[in-house]
């Protein structure tokens, strides 16, 4: 093993470890009152709904991008990706017409499909192409974290850490493997954008209140859908990126 994979390892183990020693986390039934319920016609917390609309458009080019290049090495997990986030479109807006724990879990869903297929596609990618071999593997442990909450919210004694760890340990090790991993300078701008755009939708849905309070017309979560899609994005010019080097 060499001595980057190492760090790697000591890092997931150690935050695996962290994850698992804070007991078990229920869901927060607050966090499904989100700052803006305004209704337009016949939509509920409208906003909240249609700010999912550029999902289904960047998960149809994606897969339309896909069809086109079957051969590159990373077709399958950018298939994945851009399968959770078209899909992403429709669980959240799903949520957001009926918010609750029932709802949640076909918002979260989707979304443990595209984190699971950016991990495959960074490991493949940077390490070794041989972690293709990963993704299904990824895919099961990402759905079982969802269902695994679902499973414990309905027997009376909530546990979200597996699904903590699913979202934020790719968070922490992504960077971590493209510092020790060089990604080429064509791919690096995609992956800042990715990351900022990812991290300004969280600070956006943790001040949903906030942000709806100053502007008096759309909130922090509405912004949230937004940047999130902003970071999807970037996963698109990336796979661009990435067959046009096919081509070449």
């Amino acid at each position: 093993m060499s001595r980057s994979s190492g760090l790697l390892l000591l890092v997931a183990i150690a935050t695996v470890i962290g994850v698992l020693t804070l007991g078990p986390i229920a869901q927060d039934l607050d966090y499904h009152q989100f700052a803006d319920r305004r209704q337009f016609w016949v939509i509920p917390n409208s906003l909240d709904v249609l700010t999912n609309l550029p999902f289904v458009v960047i998960g149809i080019l994606g897969l339309q991008r896909c069809a086109w290049h079957r051969d590159n090495r990373l077709f399958w997990p950018f298939l994945t990706i851009f399968i959770g986030i078209f899909a992403t479109a429709y669980g959240s807006a799903y949520y957001h017409w009926a918010p609750s724990n029932e709802s949640l879990i076909w918002d979260r869903l989707p979304m443990t499909i595209a984190f699971m297929g950016v991990f495959c596609m960074v490991l493949a990618d940077r390490i070794d192409v041989r972690w293709l071999q990963a993704l299904l593997p990824l895919l099961l442990v990402g759905a079982g974290s969802v269902w695994y909450w679902a499973w414990t919210e309905v027997n009376g004694a909530g546990d979200l850490r597996p699904y903590v760890l699913v979202q934020f340990l790719p968070l922490l090790l992504v960077p971590l493997i493209l510092i020790l991993y060089a990604a080429p300078r064509r791919d690096l701008f995609c992956y800042i954008g990715l990351f900022c755009s990812y991290v300004l939708a969280k600070l956006l849905e943790y001040f949903d209140g906030a942000v709806f309070e100053l502007s008096g017309l759309v909130s922090g979560h509405s912004l949230k859908h937004l940047a999130a899609a902003l970071a999807a994005f970037f996963l698109y010019r990336l796979w661009v990126k990435h067959t046009q080097e096919w081509i070449d």
